[in-house]
């Protein structure tokens, strides 16, 4: 699948959770998303944690 093709599927999933469930069904359907990619990344080992907790502590690597 083409980049384009899955990111305006993202955003018709996206726009129609929020019609259906409002701005509350958009906001946690989005956090869904977000935890699931972490987790299949986490599951294909593709994901640095050390990388990932010092993007979210704010630091930066010297790499």
């Amino acid at each position: 699948m083409n980049l384009s093709v899955v990111c305006a599927a993202f955003g018709a999933f996206l726009a129609f959770m929020a019609f259906a469930f409002g701005f509350w069904g958009l906001l946690i359907s989005a956090i869904f998303i977000v935890v699931g990619a972490f987790v299949g990344r986490a599951a294909s080992g593709k994901l640095d944690w050390r990388g990932a907790l010092d993007a979210l502590t704010g630091r930066r690597s010297s790499s």
